[in-house]
């Protein structure tokens, strides 16, 4: 029986062959460098010959000045954009999945989807088109035609928060849109009928069906939300505000103070340390949020 069971799903296997390839060349084997953390490089000797650090280089990135600063930055932005993502998402799924007309539903759907396919790069290039201080659209078209100063908006860092946050909603809500959308899409209508027998407005069917039923789905994408809690899309702090010093102190997460660190020392050590961290803590958080969620509804856990 196992000799035909196994028959029958060696296709399967071969099949995931594959992949599974890629995953272990692509994200096991790699796992191997973990152990510049805790060494001293030299690459004359290679990694296994260099001589153990121990948690030196994590002092060393704990010990700066910007230690505090760059924390901040990285969680606080992080934590901005679960909340106002997950609820911007959903507002666009809900009212997406209202439009009747199936070509204009397309429509919007690619319309909001088209952000998040464009590179960090095209869109420091556009950001740049507006907010450039010389010929800059927002000064040039707006500003100045109305009687107002020009804005030097890269050397001014208290408009930054704003344009991060805005720029991450409008490049990332369209892919966390479809996700919250396709849940939707899979509610069966009777409910919906059934509220409206019951006299049921439309935000009422909103608060009493829809929402309760994306339950699950808002809390799975809120575990893996808070796993990447420590680490930062690099292209939207590094590439957006195209690496302007007058802006580090709102801009600089630990991702682009990692990067900012190995090209300007050659400090691989600090930099594996860095990253050993991050992928720590994402973990640490990862389980305690699930572990929370397992011991309040247990259906909703990942595992």
């Amino acid at each position: 029986m196992k000799k035909k069971s196994f028959k029958r799903r060696l296709p399967f296997y071969i099949m995931a062959l594959p992949g599974l390839a890629y995953l272990i060349i692509n994200n096991y084997i790699p796992m191997f460098g973990v152990i510049i953390a805790f060494k001293k490089i030299n690459f004359a000797e290679g990694i296994i010959r260099s001589p153990w650090n121990g948690l030196n280089n994590f002092k060393f990135l704990f010990a700066t000045r910007d230690a505090w600063q760059i924390t901040r930055n990285t969680i606080g932005y992080n934590a901005i954009f679960i909340i106002l993502g997950t609820a911007f998402s959903i507002a666009l799924a809900i009212l997406i999945n209202e439009i009747v007309a199936k070509k204009a539903k397309k429509f919007y759907q690619t319309i909001l989807l088209l952000p998040f396919l464009m590179s960090w790069v095209i869109v420091s290039y556009l950001a740049f088109a507006l907010l450039s201080g010389e010929t800059g659209l927002l000064n040039n078209g707006i500003l100045k035609p109305l009687g107002m100063e020009a804005i030097s908006w890269y050397q001014e860092k208290q408009y930054w928060p704003f344009i991060i946050v805005f720029s991450q909603l409008w490049k990332a809500s369209g892919y966390s849109m479809i996700i919250y959308l396709s849940s939707i899409v899979g509610i069966s209508q009777e409910y919906y009928e059934a509220a409206k027998i019951d006299g049921a407005n439309k935000w009422k069917q909103i608060t009493k069906i829809t929402l309760p039923l994306l339950k699950p789905t808002i809390i799975t994408l809120f575990i893996l939300n808070i796993g990447g809690i420590f680490r930062s899309d690099f292209g939207l702090f590094y590439q957006l505000p195209r690496n302007s010093g007058p802006l580090y102190p709102v801009t600089r997460t630990l991702d682009v103070y990692i990067y900012q660190a190995l090209m300007q020392n050659n400090d691989y050590a600090m930099s594996s340390a860095a990253s050993f961290y991050q992928s720590i803590v994402g973990f640490i958080l990862v389980v305690s949020a699930n572990a929370v969620v397992r011991k309040y509804e247990r259906g909703s856990a990942i595992f």
